[in-house]
């Protein structure tokens, strides 16, 4: 199981990545845009994938795993069970996270 702290230290490993507040909860930024949230309860993490229907794909294939509530109906976000995936998992979704977000530039440096 992931912690808010293997969260912490992943995303931070990003580049041009900082952290600020959302919601009362620790949000992880690249250049202003937010791409990562803790969610208020600590076990969840909240994320942008690229559309609705990635969305759905991966809440039908890993229900264990994603989940999302009405708020985010709607919108192109999961919430991700940090107690259903490990470090290795959790560093793609960020860096994913991470590319929808940053700066073209940036995220094909990064990738580079």
């Amino acid at each position: 199981m992931v912690t808010e702290d293997d969260v912490r230290r992943i995303a931070l490993a990003l580049p041009e990545t900082g952290e600020k507040t959302m919601y009362g909860t620790p949000a992880f930024y690249v250049r202003g845009k937010w791409f990562a949230r803790m969610g208020e309860d600590g076990d969840l993490l909240v994320l942008p994938v690229a559309s609705e229907e990635e969305k759905a794909e991966l809440l039908a294939a890993d229900p264990a795993t994603f989940r999302t509530t009405p708020h985010y109906d709607g919108y192109a976000v999961v919430l991700v069970r940090l107690g259903a995936v490990d470090a290795e998992e959790l560093g793609e979704l960020l860096a994913d996270a991470w590319r929808l977000r940053a700066p073209k530039r940036l995220a094909a440096e990064y990738d580079g």
